[in-house]
Formats: C-alpha cells, structure tokens, sequence
C-alpha cells in the first residue's frame, strides 16, 4: 500500500515525537489514529488541526484490553482497518543524566515500568491490528528504539534495557508475521533536539553529540519523522528485521 492508502495508529502520537510522527503521516495523505494515554487537550487539538483523516483515541498501550477496544473503535469511527502501527508510546520518562538512578541503588521497579511501556505496549498493539493485517495481505509495523544500547553515552539502565529487548521482540515478529506480508522494524534515535522527554538534557550534552557526529547536529523531531516514513512506504516493502538508527552518523549500525 501506499502511504496515503493506509491508517496508522501512531501511540503517544499527542505530544513531543509521537506528534511529529502524526504530522508527517497525515501529510502524506494517511488516515492516523492518534493514541494517547492522559493528553487528551493535545491530541484533540492536533487532530482538529490535521483534519477529517484524523481522530484520536485514548487508550493505556500496557492494557490489552484497552488497546483492543481502540482498534475496534478505530475502524467503527472510520469504517477502515488499521493497517500500521507506530509505537512510539514512552512510559514516563525523563532523559536527565544528573538525576538518573545509578545501578548502585535503581530499583526492579523502573526497569519493570519501562520494559511494560515498550515490550508490552507493542506486543498488545501488534496482537490487536494482527487479524486486519493478516486480511489485507499487507502490515507495517515501525517500533521507536534507541542508539543508548550501542553507544551508552548516558547510561539510562532502565530504558535501555526495555528497547534493547524490544528489538529482539522487532526481530522475532518480523521472522514470524513475514509469510502474512507484514514488515516490523525499527527505527532508533539518539538524542532529539528537542522533545518533552529531552528538554531536562542540559545544552552543553546537545552541543557534545553535535560535534561527534558526522554531520555535526543532533538529530530533530521532524528529521526522525521522516525516517518513519520510508518504513512504511512501498520502497522499503523488502526491508524487515532491521534496526535504522536516525542519529546524524553517531553510531553506525
């Protein structure tokens, strides 16, 4: 499918990145579903802003009941499937290195807290939109990672250790949802310049990735966005499995 030809359910797709991403899919002439979890005046407001293709919907993505309450609504509201899913959802988080836990005294409970967020939050979206996909032929399922677990220049254990496993869980459904014509990837960023999430990273840590990088900069929103496109346009139709890292150069996947 086309992108245009498609409903992409974008989780956390309210606020910060999630936005972004629900910006460049409408652009390109897709219907969105726009999830979110407490930032129902946000997505209300982009939604009225990007038009009749767009509606948004409330659901916690670590609920599978409620994941699949959104899916039926979805295609009830709009009268299509969902044929694509961006997880993109962060359970609260914030990227200050200052603050971090260090391993000496961070507790189960936040690895326990991310892993519900990334792992489960997307083994519950891709089990709900599974039977559609599997009806059209045709998925594209794009997982937001992380370039942390390569090059852990801040070591954010909990967060790290939660996409780390996602992308085993991204390599795992791609083996098993190929034969249905379903692609699963990923798609990891370093440090965006700027989100809700990375607003408590100092200027000096931004300035720092710049000048490491071969392009000398920091990956925005908006450039990330884009990225998300491809993964779900026909020309990446052979590309599943993978891990695309969107960070300037930083690291080399």
């Amino acid at each position: 499918m086309q992108i245009s030809e498609q409903w992409v359910l974008v989780t956390g797709g309210a606020r910060g990145l999630g936005a972004h991403i629900s910006r460049a899919v409408a652009r390109e002439g897709a219907g969105v579903v726009i999830n979110y979890h407490r930032s129902d005046k946000a997505a209300a407001a982009l939604a009225e802003e990007l038009g009749p293709r767009v509606i948004a919907l409330q659901a916690d993505v670590t609920d599978a009941a409620a994941v699949q309450h959104l899916v039926r609504s979805a295609q009830e509201r709009t009268g299509h499937a969902i044929t694509s899913v961006v997880n993109n959802a962060l359970t609260s988080f914030a990227f200050d290195g200052d603050a971090r836990p260090k391993l000496d005294s961070i507790a189960w409970e936040r690895f326990s807290q991310q892993f519900d967020g990334a792992v489960k939050g997307a083994l519950n979206t891709m089990q709900a939109t599974l039977p559609a996909m599997r009806a059209a032929g045709f998925g594209r399922v794009v997982n937001v990672g992380t370039n942390l677990f390569q090059n852990p220049v801040v070591p954010y254990h909990d967060y790290t250790a939660a996409k780390a496993a996602l992308l085993s869980l991204t390599r795992t459904a791609a083996n098993d949802l190929g034969p249905d014509g379903i692609t699963v990837n990923m798609l990891s960023g370093g440090l965006l310049r700027t989100t809700d999430a990375s607003s408590a990273t100092p200027e000096a840590v931004f300035d720092l990735i710049a000048s490491m990088t071969p392009l000398r900069r920091v990956t925005t929103p908006a450039e990330f966005a884009d990225a998300v496109l491809m993964l779900l346009s026909p020309w990446s139709r052979a590309v599943t499995g993978q891990n695309l890292i969107v960070d300037c150069g930083l690291v080399k996947g």
